[in-house]
């Protein structure tokens, strides 16, 4: 079949009925409706002369046919992709867009950056917050920073370590009232038990300071508090399942200019 016959939107649609092994999921992802999803399949299933779907009682299943060039059709939507942006990086190479959140920015990535950026003065950085799952392709993303338990369907790295410890000001009471954060709303998740509600772990952190309270925030935000004496561990940390972990899509994860970030970054 030549380049220039070949039914792209109809892989498209595949790989999206394949993944979600649903007429209807596939639909609602790419915004038509699941009969044409199923028009796009017949088509494609008429141009291949193969069967691509079969309807169990169990649902919807893959024929052997559809996935023997299921993963090739796949690799090659990722370079697609690869190669505009590749067109697009010409004038962006020394141009970073980052979703971060911002107590995060500050404790930790600010400096970080600062000292990749005296390697690299060209370079540009744009911040936006990151406190909520940022669309990558509506936000022009890079890489994002999220505090999550791990890298979900994306690509990553973990950034620090994980432990979270529970901190005061100096003197204050070990049954202080709980400061509470979207990352640790409560101890034990008993939202009754907390009387003062912040944005973020930062926030938690200068409340603490401030003597308002105790809370659970991660070690890799609170250390530099702690070795300062602005707040005090009133336990030792613990290990955590949520950590702050670098994300990105594979087509962004694999640009070289994505790559040189993300290994400066994994060797803190």
């Amino acid at each position: 079949m030549k380049r220039t016959h070949l039914p792209l939107n109809g892989l498209r649609v595949l790989d999206a009925a394949a993944r979600h092994l649903s007429f209807t999921r596939a639909a609602d992802e790419l915004a038509v409706t699941p009969a044409a999803v199923g028009q796009q399949i017949r088509a494609l299933e008429d141009l291949l002369g193969v069967v691509l779907f079969r309807r169990t009682s169990k649902g919807l299943e893959l024929t052997d046919e559809a996935s023997a060039g299921l993963d090739a059709i796949r690799e090659g939507f990722l370079r697609f992709e690869e190669g505009v942006q590749a067109m697009q990086a010409g004038q962006s190479s020394h141009v970073y867009t980052i979703a971060c959140p911002r107590d995060f920015f500050a404790a930790w990535l600010s400096p970080r950056l600062a000292a990749f950026r005296l390697e690299h003065p060209q370079l540009r950085f744009y911040l936006v917050g990151g406190d909520a799952e940022v669309d990558f392709t509506e936000a022009n993303l890079d890489l994002a920073v999220r505090w999550a338990e791990g890298p979900g369907s994306l690509e990553g790295i973990a950034l620090g370590v994980a432990d979270t410890v529970v901190v005061g000001a100096p003197g204050a009471a070990p049954d202080a009232p709980w400061i509470g954060w979207p990352g640790h709303p409560a101890p034990d998740g008993e939202s009754r038990e907390v009387q003062f509600s912040v944005g973020d772990a930062g926030t938690a952190i200068s409340a603490a300071a401030a003597g308002l309270g105790r809370a659970r925030v991660p070690l890799l935000l609170a250390q530099a508090a702690i070795d300062s004496g602005r707040v005090v561990a009133h336990e030792a940390p613990e290990s955590s399942r949520r950590g702050y972990w670098l994300v990105a899509p594979l087509p962004q994860w694999r640009q070289k200019k994505v790559k040189a970030l993300v290994d400066a970054l994994a060797k803190e």
